[in-house]
């Protein structure tokens, strides 16, 4: 079966209103449906997600498409490592540590509201496990990128390159699709550059999964709250 290429249309005047809508509707999708992606579609989201600005108009980042045997055999190694908690240096600090407190509390909810929709209780830890799981196969979305940026490259460009992703979130939303960044694939970069043959140069940022959302999975119902403005915003005059 195949399905119709929607075109990435970018005629006429921005509509401010399918914008928010896009913005709104955008949340971390952990189901997809098997449909695959029209042919051409993702290399036309990856250039729209190019136009992200970048300082000096450096560009970062690489974007990995893994498919096939590679992408089943990276998902194997990745479950094995997870569960033989098999931990590695991480290319980059996510986490700071330790977790303030503030911090901490929207970590927690976060994970509540996950698996509060999944119906997986606090002290339930196989089913917390599996559920982690998922993250290293992609959630079986039918397209797993891998995202890495050079070394060489300073903290600014991490900024710029989330953009970049943020602008291929988006993207792909306009289109039907549906995203999920996965941080997790961070843990594990020599696993990562070993399976794909990534050279050392380049430190792996995180994965993301692309695809048509299951509407019917109830873990694509978790819902998280956003701070209120006044918690990030502020006038001086």
């Amino acid at each position: 079966m195949t399905f119709p290429t929607p075109p990435l249309s970018n005629a006429g005047a921005p509509d401010a209103a399918d914008h928010a809508g896009l913005v709104q509707q955008r949340q971390s999708t952990r189901a997809f449906t098997g449909q695959p992606l029209p042919p051409g579609l993702l290399e036309d989201l990856l250039q729209a997600a190019r136009r992200a600005p970048s300082g000096a108009n450096l560009q970062p980042g690489h974007f990995y498409a893994v498919r096939g045997a590679r992408r089943q055999r990276l998902s194997q190694a990745l479950v094995a490592a997870f569960h033989a908690g098999q931990a590695e240096p991480e290319d980059y600090s996510y986490f700071p540590q330790p977790m303030p407190l503030a911090l901490r509390k929207r970590q927690v909810a976060a994970a509540q509201a996950l698996y509060g929709a999944l119906g997986v209780a606090r002290d339930d830890q196989a089913g917390r496990a599996a559920q982690f799981e998922r993250n290293f196969q992609f959630f079986d979305a039918p397209e797993a990128l891998v995202v890495t940026i050079d070394r060489r490259l300073g903290s600014g460009c991490y900024m710029d390159l989330g953009m970049a992703i943020y602008g291929l979130m988006l993207a792909a939303q306009a289109q039907g699709l549906a995203s999920c960044g996965i941080g997790a694939l961070a843990s594990y970069p020599s696993l990562i550059r070993r399976e794909l043959d990534l050279p050392d140069g380049q430190a792996v940022v995180c994965g993301l999964a692309l695809g048509y959302a299951d509407d019917s999975a109830a873990v694509n119902r978790t819902a998280t709250a956003r701070e209120p403005l006044s918690s990030y915003f502020t006038v001086l005059d």
